[in-house]
């Protein structure tokens, strides 16, 4: 599964997710792509399954893109553990997703195979998603 090599800080404070995405709303590298339209954090276990389900219906057919990292920290106490004594260890890394944010891309394939796999891995979210193609995407 997706982590950092290395991070800065172990234990961080939780974001608001509040606005839109900044940057990573726009088709990078494919011809189709998978964009969030809710906020919500995304763990590497639903990144990783959504990769899976992708290569399974391309059957290794194109390329698939992976456009978010989790790169944030995530800790919890044990189970029945009384309040204090510190903050919990670490437990999995998430990735913050923004509405507008490209989640994922593919090139490569054809139009139809494209949506299948991202409506698949779509399933696999916690979030709202939209199918979008590239503006000058011809079906070649």
């Amino acid at each position: 599964m997706l982590e950092p090599k290395r991070i800065h800080r172990r234990r961080v404070h939780r974001d608001k997710l509040k606005g839109n995405a900044q940057r990573g709303h726009t088709l990078a590298f494919g011809s189709f792509g998978l964009k969030a339209l809710e906020p919500k954090f995304i763990t590497s276990r639903q990144i990783e399954a959504c990769r899976v389900t992708i290569a399974r219906t391309l059957q290794r057919d194109g390329k698939t893109f992976i456009r978010i990292f989790p790169d944030r920290p995530i800790t919890s106490k044990p189970a029945e553990t009384r309040m204090g004594k510190g903050k919990g260890a670490l437990d999995h890394f998430i990735a913050v997703v923004k509405p507008g944010r490209i989640l994922f891309e593919i090139a490569g394939v054809s139009e139809a195979q494209a949506k299948e796999a991202l409506r698949r891995a779509s399933n696999k979210l916690p979030i709202k998603t939209k199918f979008v193609k590239r503006r000058d995407y011809d079906g070649a």
